[in-house]
């Protein structure tokens, strides 16, 4: 069960410069560096409250994409995530997706685990679905 602690967080990310939300066993560790240019979501992600936990981060993406680092670094690197994930990570991808936009260096990373197809086969479906390129790294 996701912890009101780590909901309490997430509410609060959006006007700070960098974010480090720790994983839980419903939620991704979150890192987000405005200096940095980094954007990075790993772990398993199904918590009840979807839209509760990744809009706060989307708004932060977004601001951030209005006056991105020169470069940017995006990385997925998800275990597991259910549908109202899903529905959530198209959102975060069509947020990045202004930061390429914006003349500035993007580069969004997807790994997955070498076994694992249906991990690498979202990330080809959201590439496909968005036309942001993503670059696949497997790991064992």
């Amino acid at each position: 069960m996701v912890t009101k602690q780590i909901f309490e967080e997430v509410k609060s990310v959006t006007k700070r410069k960098e974010v480090n939300i720790e994983a839980s066993s419903e939620t991704p560790e979150v890192i987000l560096k405005k200096n940095d240019g980094e954007i990075k979501f790993s772990g398993r992600s199904m918590p009840e409250d979807a839209k509760g936990f990744y809009n706060p981060i989307i708004e932060w993406i977004k601001e951030y994409s209005e006056s991105p680092a020169p470069g940017t670094r995006v990385i997925f690197s998800y275990e597991y995530f259910n549908t109202a994930s899903s529905k959530m990570i198209m959102e975060i991808i069509e947020a990045i997706k202004k930061i390429g936009e914006k003349d500035k260096q993007l580069k969004t990373e997807w790994h997955y685990f070498i076994d694992d197809e249906d991990i690498l086969e979202a990330g080809e479906d959201y590439e496909e679905m968005t036309g942001v390129t993503f670059e696949y790294l497997s790991y064992e």
